[in-house]
């Protein structure tokens, strides 16, 4: 009897396993409808929906093992309790798995341990810029959830569930053959996609423990360091070489994969760029060393090695040198253009501790230019490329030459919106119709209309910004780069490279002659090389020692690879090496062909020799990082590190900070701030700062504070600070025009409020207080004038009718 019992709670818990098994079914057939409605390509169904269901049955028989015991001992006592866990339990994987499928939908990639790499913050901007998040939004969430349990009801009455257990031992026997037996069983688009995202990160912290870092010493302390004249200069014998150092203007072309520039599969829609390539030094067979845009910086500009997450994510940034500081040093002015906020993956931390002069970020733009807004959703990540560019043209006047610009552009991003997208919808639409020949299939280019419609964009902006450069007068004096950050995420990738494979120019009306080279670089190659043809042939002095990770780009018009490349998909995952012609990937060889497709072999000796370089890399990738060796401190290190914490003051403001977000930390320092525990407050205010240079609500209380004890020469400091950090921004100009008043620097007052009034400054507060120093300055006269206009608009406002009661 006690047995009967016991299979029958068996059978029950079984039957919910069933449950979830028909609704991650039912979940891929919403996905893959979804996938052929849009009109992207999909898999054949038949084997689709079969490898789905295997690969969905393989998970349950995980979750069945695992939750058993906890089901086994809550229905042992009373069986409802059982049931009512498990399915809790079930709704839960039940949503997280319907959420991976929406984020797999966007990106067509499975979501893994790359989200460890980001900050709840990150992950909301991501999010919200692709997905509406409107009331339907979250309703969808609710509808496999309502299923698993109609499916519960349903199958409860059903003659199945008698011989539940009996099927449910078969098909585990099915399926653990098929999952040996057939080799595409478990290829990551068929793979469950919470299974998958536990299993990855299960095994990026498994490879965290396996990848200890080595102890080095002597001379083998740096692994990295060697020689600056290591590096050939490779580029001289392209130039003409003239006297003055020239402009270096690097475009660093948000989601520009090689497969849209040239004749690759999807070309046709960078008309500009392809006029480039015969007027250019050109690979096409070049790699961004990172998956994703967090990378960029570091490799492109420095050669650096990614740490565990990459290279910005590292807490305390370690020693190192640039292309910014090494130019820098140099006589050059250094600066960086983008559209977005440069606090975004940390890429202020870097341009500061590089001492970057010039910083124009989504806070520096006014409201002549128009911001790139989601209509679903209203977010926005800021500028589009013509925006950047136009306003990148409007401030080089007064950017002393010679130059190094790194420009960033974003319109080649989730979600493919920017100001006249409608006009560039309609130049796809003539594309298509006009009978070009194309390689990519009009299936594949109208289920993306909205991304080729910002490729095309994206080239007109490139086309604008060079018409108007060429008519500057140190354009004959100017070499640029042009690159991919990384290949675009949401078309289907062909294979495990196309990922990394971005187009690489470099043009200038300095070159005597074009060429195109077939040769297989990466970003770290850059900075070597750039910086041995400046030093060959111009007054540029190197250190005596570099510490890039790359070793000089090949230039090779012969297909062939000499470097050694890691690549870094995402946060936190380095699973990819290139050497030779082959690829490492996940534990595959892949062999790289001449036009830079792959196919899967099979050959023991290269796995093994590929397998240890790449173990080697990783081995001094983390001694390097984690031990801040990979440049010594000496004069050539830019090491600017603002705020020193004593070992008291840190314990203090991380038992202060401890589970709080940024945000709440701001709002912590406020409250000690107001509770006249000011000293506190700064130390959180600096802590926060350390981390978030760019958070300016944060520099404006640190300067009160600062006002609030007299310190006002240390208060005026920080608040310039944060005016030129947002100088669009009310409440820096308010706090200003406070700490003039209370210090009785009237005169300094008519600079901000000439700033004020220049930045178009519409705030009735910043206005009073305009008022109330022109009438310390005697000036009455302007400041009836703005009171009066004020009070057009507040006229029962008592402190304006006061103040102005006082001037009479």
């Amino acid at each position: 009897m006690a047995i009967k019992k016991i299979n029958k709670k068996i059978r029950k818990y079984i039957l919910l396993c069933f449950s979830l098994l028909l609704t991650f079914w039912l979940m891929s057939l919403y996905e893959y409808s979804a996938t052929f409605l849009s009109g992207k390509e999909t898999d054949n169904f038949l084997k689709y929906i079969c490898f789905k269901f295997l690969n969905h049955f393989l998970t349950i028989l995980f979750v069945f093992i695992i939750f058993l015991p906890f089901y086994y001992l809550l229905a042992k006592k009373k069986s409802k309790k059982g049931l009512l866990f498990i399915k809790i339990i079930f709704i839960i994987l039940i949503i997280v798995e319907f959420s991976l499928t929406k984020y797999s939908l966007t990106t067509l990639l499975n979501l893994g341990a790359d989200l460890l790499g980001y900050s709840l913050d990150d992950i909301y901007l991501t999010v919200t810029s692709s997905e509406s998040t409107s009331i339907f939004y979250f309703i969808s969430f609710l509808i496999f959830p309502i299923l698993f349990l109609a499916s519960c009801f349903f199958l409860k009455k059903a003659e199945f569930f008698k011989y539940s257990g009996r099927i449910f031992i078969t098909i585990t026997l099915v399926v653990l053959i098929l999952k040996f037996a057939l080799p595409s069983f478990s290829e990551s688009n068929y793979e469950n996609k919470t299974y998958f995202f536990i299993a990855d990160v299960i095994k990026y912290q498994l490879e965290k423990r396996e990848v200890n870092a080595i102890q080095l010493e002597g001379n083998n302390e740096y692994p990295f360091l060697k020689p600056s004249e290591a590096t050939k200069d490779v580029l001289s014998p392209f130039f003409n070489i003239g006297v003055e150092k020239p402009n270096i203007v690097i475009l660093l072309v948000e989601g520009l994969g090689s497969e849209f520039v040239g004749d690759r599969q999807f070309s046709g829609f960078t008309p500009y760029l392809n006029s480039l390539i015969p007027k250019s030094l050109f690979w096409d067979n070049f790699l961004s060393n990172t998956g994703r845009t967090f990378g960029a910086l570091p490799s492109l500009m420095a050669s650096l090695p990614f740490g565990e997450k990459g290279f910005l994510e590292i807490e305390n940034t370690p020693t190192h040198i640039s292309l910014f500081s090494i130019l820098k040093k140099n006589g050059y002015t250094t600066s960086f253009f983008s559209g977005d906020q440069s606090s975004f993956d940390k890429k202020i931390n870097f341009l500061e501790y590089n001492g970057v002069e010039n910083i124009i970020d989504e806070n520096k733009y006014d409201d002549s230019y128009p911001k790139s807004v989601n209509g679903s959703n209203g977010f926005t990540w800021g500028y589009s490329d013509y925006e950047i560019f136009k306003k990148t043209l409007s401030v080089l006047d007064d950017i002393q030459t010679p130059r190094l610009d790194l420009i960033t552009t974003q319109t080649i991003h989730e979600p493919f919106t920017f100001p006249v997208k409608e006009k560039y919808l309609v130049k796809i639409d003539s594309i298509l119709n006009s009978g070009t020949k194309l390689k990519a299939t009009k299936k594949q280019i109208s289920s993306n209309k909205d991304i080729f419609a910002s490729i095309l964009y994206a080239d007109a902006s490139i086309k604008m910004f060079f018409e108007a450069y060429k008519k500057r007068s140190e354009f004959k004096n100017t070499i640029f780069i042009i690159s991919g950050d990384h290949r675009l995420i949401p078309i289907a990738q062909k294979d495990k490279l196309c990922r990394f494979n971005v187009p690489f120019f470099i043009y200038s009306p300095m070159l005597k002659k074009a060429a195109k080279m077939k040769a297989i670089n990466s970003h770290y190659d850059f900075v070597p090389t750039i910086l041995s043809f400046l030093s060959k042939n111009y007054d540029v002095t190197l250190p005596k020692e570099t510490a890039w990770v790359g070793e000089g780009i090949d230039t090779s018009k012969i297909f062939r690879n000499i470097h050694k490349i890691p690549l870094m998909r995402y946060k936190g995952s380095i699973n990819d090496f290139i050497y030779k012609d082959y690829m490492y990937s996940d534990g595959n060889l892949f062999k790289i062909k001449e036009d830079f497709n792959t196919y899967k072999i099979s050959d023991k000796k290269v796995l093994n020799e590929i397998t240890n370089h790449f173990k080697t890399f990783k081995s001094l990738n983390a001694y390097a990082t984690q031990n801040d060796k990979i440049y010594p401190k000496n004069a050539d290190a830019v090491v600017a590190e603002i705020y020193q914490f004593t070992p008291e003051e840190l314990a203090k403001v991380e038992e202060i900070t401890k589970d709080l977000t940024i945000d709440d930390m701001f709002m912590a320092a406020r409250q000690k701030a107001f509770n006249n525990q000011r000293e506190t407050a700064r130390l959180i205010c600096n802590y926060i700062l350390k981390k978030v240079p760019n958070y300016v609500d944060v520099r404006i209380l640190k300067g009160r504070t600062l006002a609030w004890d007299g310190k006002y020469k240390a208060a005026e400091e920080e608040l310039l600070n944060a005016l030129k950090r947002s100088p669009y921004y009310d409440d820096v100009y308010l706090a200003l025009l406070d700490m003039y008043w209370w210090s009785s620097q009237n005169e300094k007052s008519k600079i901000i409020v000439e700033k004020a009034i220049k930045n178009q400054i519409k705030n009735d507060d910043v206005a009073f207080k305009m008022a109330r120093a022109f009438a310390t300055m005697n000036n009455t006269e302007k400041a009836e004038k703005i009171i009066d206009s004020i009070l057009k608009k507040q006229p029962k406002n008592k402190v304006y009718i006061k103040f102005k009661k006082s001037l009479q």
